[in-house]
């Protein structure tokens, strides 16, 4: 009997520590319009950026594992783009936003970036709670360019392809 009790405690015990990894970063931006996510299996492995005239953020895809994500907002011109190396995690999201998103950007564990638009509007900073934890997917409005963005962090497993806890 000690030893059920016991199993189960500490079945518990992991399944809590699994799932304590995830962290949300609400959305920052005016927020008006359609809203995105850009979600998928496995870990992000690149993110592209298009950016208006060196404005404002037009569009942004995100690709897990092999696969690219639909694109929020528009595709318009030559995008920025950061491909992932192995081991390597996005930590970090900044940027600046008045009605539309204005500047982001992306920060990896190595200490590589994406930047992309210019530094105009009010400054936001996203990253995880936890020490171990990476961007999974992102979220968000458009209406045409990008309004809004949110970032959703976690260990790659802790969160459903559809955005919720194992």
């Amino acid at each position: 009997m000690h030893y059920l009790i016991l199993f189960v405690l500490l079945s518990t015990c992991i399944l809590a520590g699994e799932t304590a990894t995830y962290s949300f970063s609400p959305p920052v931006g005016s927020g008006s319009g359609s809203s995105y996510t850009l979600s998928g299996e496995g870990r992000i492995t690149a993110v592209r950026v298009w950016e208006r005239y060196n404005y404002y953020i037009y569009g942004i895809q995100i690709r897990h594992g092999f696969t690219w994500s639909s694109v929020a907002g528009y595709s318009s011109g030559t995008p920025l783009e950061i491909e992932l190396r192995e081991d390597e995690a996005i930590i970090q999201i900044s940027g600046k936003y008045a009605h539309y998103l204005r500047y982001l950007i992306f920060t990896t564990n190595q200490g590589r970036t994406l930047y992309a638009g210019q530094p105009y509007g009010h400054s936001f900073n996203m990253y995880p709670e936890h020490p171990q934890a990476e961007l999974l997917f992102i979220s968000g409005r458009y209406h045409g360019a990008l309004t809004a963005i949110a970032g959703h962090w976690g260990t790659p497993g802790s969160i459903a392809d559809n955005g919720t806890r194992h």
